[in-house]
């Protein structure tokens, strides 16, 4: 894949070369490969018919150390941010932006140095958040929406099961179809491949211009669609999206706390696309609850217990409690970036609701630009005004064209106005309660 540079003012070119250095600089933080347990931890834990905590503690994490050394990158870092601040200014829009990502990396570097310590769960919860953390002063939280959700989906994942959810294709077959139905998407010079892994944890993984799928996995037809929209439309595209802009390179590598406005974007796109499904999103749900957990005193096994009642096999269970524990000690706190999916749809569903509701349409696709922030947005607004940042080149046709979005999160202002209880007691004959 090939960018076309225009010619760049000075500053322009300075603010590039400022950006390449953190693109260049964080190459090698890869935080889930850092913190991933090898399948010996696996084998120990179902040799032991999974009574006993899997064999893992600080020592472990010495025996897999870092590819890098943590305090030359920091210090690398603290010397990018003064060049920052030295060429374009504290409190500058395109400074902001960039300081802030150094900082993140800096603490993902050090919530790296702390695995299998107290002080990686507290980073990672600085960075991903926590399920009790509230949205704002006196409002609901992740926790309770995990408590609430769980019981709607649970009854719905069985009531709306059908062929569609049986799991009959291969992964080399489910690379196929995938691989055709996103060359329609990335209909350009961008190559987007679909291939088999053997290295994943995950069902699936995106890459820069590659999505990954697990070869133990059996994918079923709307695993597909999902997978389609939310690993190739968002993950894909918004990293090519950000590989595109001619000047603020960074905006294709995400700091740690993309991740909530990634995923949030992936999930919301899901539904906008009626490509989810409840069992799709009670799998995303008991990742809270399970978290909730672990915040209040859960171990490994009572977590892999947990996931066993929720209708996971042994294998899937592992794997689910695996994604808490990661990082950390099996009975340490988690690893909370999973709290990403449900917080980043909650806060972009609102953002939407704002943005319709204070006509501020304009803003909605530079969620698109690359790995961004809905902190950022503002900022980014005026970045893009200011020929520092470019439209995204890939956008999923319903935030392409807004208008029927638009109406939908218009109505949604007033349908919240609703008390569902009171409905409840009007709509007996429906509800089959009188």
């Amino acid at each position: 894949m090939t960018t076309t540079i225009p010619t760049l003012t000075a500053e322009q070119q300075k603010i590039r070369e400022l950006s390449e250095r953190i693109v260049q600089l964080q190459q090698p933080i890869r935080i889930l490969d850092a913190i991933k347990w090898d399948d010996t931890v696996k084998q120990d834990f179902f040799a032991n018919q999974c009574q006993k905590l899997p064999p893992v503690d600080a020592d472990y994490y010495q025996q897999h150390p870092l590819t890098f050394d943590a305090d030359e990158l920091v210090g690398a870092f603290r010397v990018l941010k003064r060049d920052i601040k030295n060429n374009l200014g504290q409190y500058t829009d395109i400074s902001r932006i960039m300081l802030r990502a150094c900082e993140e990396y800096m603490q993902a570097i050090t919530m790296l140095a702390s695995r299998g310590k107290p002080m990686f769960s507290q980073l990672a919860m600085e960075l991903y958040g926590a399920p009790d953390d509230a949205f704002y002063p006196g409002g609901p939280r992740l926790s309770e929406l995990g408590t609430m959700l769980g019981e709607v989906f649970a009854p719905l994942a069985v009531e709306t099961a059908t062929e569609l959810d049986e799991k009959r294709y291969t992964a080399s077959a489910a690379a196929s179809v995938l691989q055709e139905r996103l060359a329609e998407f990335f209909n350009d010079a961008d190559n987007v491949t679909v291939v088999v892994s053997d290295n994943i944890v995950a069902d699936a993984a995106a890459g820069a211009d590659c999505i990954r799928l697990n070869s133990n996995v059996k994918f079923s037809e709307r695993d597909l669609r999902y997978l389609e929209v939310h690993e190739g439309w968002v993950h894909v595209g918004t990293t090519l999206n950000g590989a595109k802009q001619p000047i603020c390179t960074f905006l294709a590598k995400g700091a740690p706390s993309s991740s909530i406005c990634q995923e949030g974007l992936a999930v919301i796109t899901e539904i906008f696309t009626f490509s989810s499904y409840p069992r799709r999103m009670q799998k995303i749900v008991n990742r809270i609850r399970a978290l909730s957990m672990v915040t209040d005193g859960a171990n490994f096994i009572d977590i892999f217990r947990f996931f066993q009642q929720q209708g996971f096999n042994d294998e899937d269970a592992y794997n689910s409690t695996a994604r808490v524990f990661r990082g950390s000690l099996p009975d340490g706190q988690p690893f909370t970036k999973d709290l990403s999916y449900a917080k980043g749809f909650v806060l972009i569903y609102n953002y939407l609701r704002l943005s319709v509701q204070q006509g501020r349409l304009d803003h909605v696709p530079l969620l698109f630009v690359g790995k961004t922030l809905i902190e950022d947005i503002q900022v980014l607004r005026e970045l893009h005004q200011q020929g520092l940042v470019v439209s995204p080149h890939y956008l999923p046709p319903q935030f392409r064209d807004l208008s029927a979005l638009s109406s939908w999160m218009g109505f949604s202002l007033f349908l919240n106005r609703f008390d569902l209880g009171a409905l409840a007691a009007h709509y007996g004959y429906v509800t089959g309660k009188s």
